[in-house]
């Protein structure tokens, strides 16, 4: 891989905020051509949520909306947003479990342009002395990728014999508050998995060490650079990192835990510390933050987060062993029928989401459950994306309705794969 470069500093932040405030079009991905989206397919979608709720959440919703010389936002809710019997709402907060991932993935490149971190030398030497073991040697870059061999602790705290899910989230999830060198240490303690880079597993202490990274490089805490570098300069009102306070502020979804015996009863997880996610997963945010995120850093240099160049490293993902996922930098890659899209999915106690973009930016998803521990919930979501993004399908499908990214030499062909079916992927499980 070549090194990173010392990219241009990140663009003042006024920049960011006005891009958004204004609806200006974000600018295509770099060596991406703009092509219009079909009209989504809004019964497909609700038809898609409705089996979500069916498959066990109280309620879901999605929200696609449109940028371009006419700005327009289509938002289908089904069901509830609490058991009390409020309707859902697709305008309140909820947890966006791994959606996180990409905000942490902004902050290391934008690091990277700063020159305060080389993603291909070893991250340990950006991070506190004994972080890492000293024959570790895995990149910044590999990290990101989840490429580094480096177990996932969170299988330490959901995943014990003989436990109820349930019993596991009231036992070390909900009231525990862990330090992330703690986490870190959870997953050291079970060695090196495989040679850095000679394969893809995901791990969610992968970004746990990215946000210890970026408060060793910047001397703050998480919290405050998300706040200082995301958050404010892109007008993210309802989008906060509050470990470890447990609640959600202002209006939201309750989210509910399935429990794996499926006589018993939802259980309100709402309120929880966040801290065994960390900066892998705490993030609470809304759809209409998403979309502002989402469109600020597919507009590259002109979206006030990362550079054109840092942009195309984070979307040059590598192929997963799920048909049709591939994952860059921070960025999930989804191959639909009528192109790419990238974003990420999170599911943390509670709640399910996936929110993704296309390439140039023009079209932004986001998709909600208030349900987790629950596959068909998931399956059901993932299933919103293909009538969202490319519409209602004709007798032979296009091969493309805006314009894909190039697809790794060891994908299978889009064309070879039904149309309507999307995996779930492998952070659904917490």
């Amino acid at each position: 891989m070549a090194k990173t470069s010392l990219l241009r500093p990140l663009a003042v932040a006024a920049a960011g905020a006005v891009l958004v405030a204004t609806g200006a079009l974000p600018a295509a991905a770099a060596g991406q051509d703009t092509i219009d989206a079909a009209a989504p397919d809004l019964a497909g979608v609700r038809a898609a949520l409705q089996a979500t709720a069916t498959a066990g959440a109280p309620g879901a919703f999605a929200v696609i909306r449109d940028h371009g010389a006419v700005e327009r936002t289509r938002s289908v809710s089904v069901g509830l947003a609490d058991l009390d019997g409020t309707p859902m709402n697709s305008s309140w907060r909820f947890r966006v479990g791994s959606n996180s991932k990409m905000f942490a993935a902004v902050l290391v490149m934008q690091l990277a342009q700063e020159g305060r971190i080389d993603l291909d030398r070893p991250l340990r030497e950006y991070l506190p002395e004994g972080t890492l073991p000293e024959g570790w040697t895995m990149t910044g870059r590999q990290v990101l990728e989840h490429r580094a061999g480096i177990f996932d602790h969170t299988n330490d705290l959901l995943e014990q014999a003989g436990e109820e899910t349930t019993s596991a989230f009231e036992a070390r999830i909900r009231n525990t508050v862990y330090d992330p060198r703690e986490l870190v240490a959870m997953s050291v303690r079970h060695g090196l998995q495989y040679t850095p880079g000679s394969r893809y597993s995901y791990s969610n202490t992968d970004y746990v060490l990215m946000g210890l990274a970026v408060e060793h490089l910047t001397g703050q805490p998480f919290p405050e650079v998300l706040n200082e570098r995301i958050i404010q300069p892109l007008g993210l009102r309802k989008t906060s990192f509050v470990v470890p306070d447990r609640e959600i502020r202002g209006a939201h979804v309750t989210g509910y835990l399935t429990n794996d015996d499926r006589t018993k009863p939802l259980l309100d997880s709402t309120e929880q510390t966040g801290s065994w996610v960390w900066s892998a997963g705490a993030v609470i945010s809304t759809a209409e933050d998403m979309d502002r995120f989402l469109s600020a850093l597919m507009a590259g240099g002109n979206g006030g987060l990362v550079s054109d160049a840092s942009l195309q490293q984070m979307t040059a993902a590598l192929p997963t062993p799920t048909a049709k996922i591939s994952y860059g930098l921070g960025l999930r890659r989804i191959s639909l029928s009528c192109g790419d899209v990238y974003g990420h999915g999170g599911i943390v106690q509670g709640f399910n989401s996936q929110s993704f973009t296309t390439p140039d930016g023009r079209r932004s998803v986001v998709v909600f459950a208030n349900a987790s521990n629950n596959g068909a919930v998931t399956q059901g979501l993932m299933n919103t994306l293909e009538p969202a993004f490319c519409g209602k399908q004709p007798a032979v499908a296009p091969k493309t309705a805006f314009a894909p990214s190039s697809a790794p030499v060891d994908s299978p062909p889009a064309d070879s794969l039904p149309v309507n079916s999307l995996p779930v992927v492998e952070d659904t499980r917490i």
